[in-house]
């Protein structure tokens, strides 16, 4: 019994499949706050994100690397693998969901501008709220398209 429980554990990915995922939306939380915190703290957390994308990354290529040493393309399995979990990461973690809540906090800064009888403090509070609000309704949805994504393109030519 131990060891099934052991090989199920080794089964999670922990990027992907625990709360360590939520490290790569360090920089969604960052774009909600960008009004209050500045663009240098925004930045900070985009580089807590690309540290994520690197360390699932590296894991990656690592395990690929010991796991298919004695097989044929050894190597191109792992720049495959390598560039596979890279590019996810990349468009799932960092880009698509940035964009996003940069863009729906932007939208809703716009249409809360035009409202004179609110003050700007209340206002920018309000925008992070809606942008931390949206953070957990995007999550899978990104991940479900970038995957269909790599899936019809990158992940045909898989070794």
């Amino acid at each position: 019994m131990g060891e099934k429980v052991q090989q199920n554990l080794q089964e999670v990915d922990l990027y992907r499949e625990t709360p360590v995922r939520y490290l790569g939306y360090a920089n969604e939380i960052g774009e909600a706050f960008r009004s209050i915190i500045g663009r240098r703290w925004v930045n900070f957390t985009y580089g807590i994100a690309t540290l994520y994308v690197l360390a699932d990354t590296s894991d990656k290529a690592f395990k690929t690397y010991k796991d298919k040493i004695n097989e044929q393309n050894h190597l191109r399995k792992v720049v495959y693998t390598t560039t596979d979990t890279l590019v996810w990461q990349l468009l799932a973690s960092v880009a698509i969901p940035g964009f996003t809540i940069n863009r729906v906090c932007a939208f809703s800064n716009y249409l809360l501008k035009k409202s004179e009888k609110l003050p700007k403090n209340n206002r920018k509070w309000i925008v992070t709220g809606i942008g931390l609000f949206t953070i957990p309704f995007i999550i899978k949805p990104i991940d479900k398209f970038v995957d269909l994504a790599m899936d019809e393109s990158f992940r045909k030519i898989q070794p």
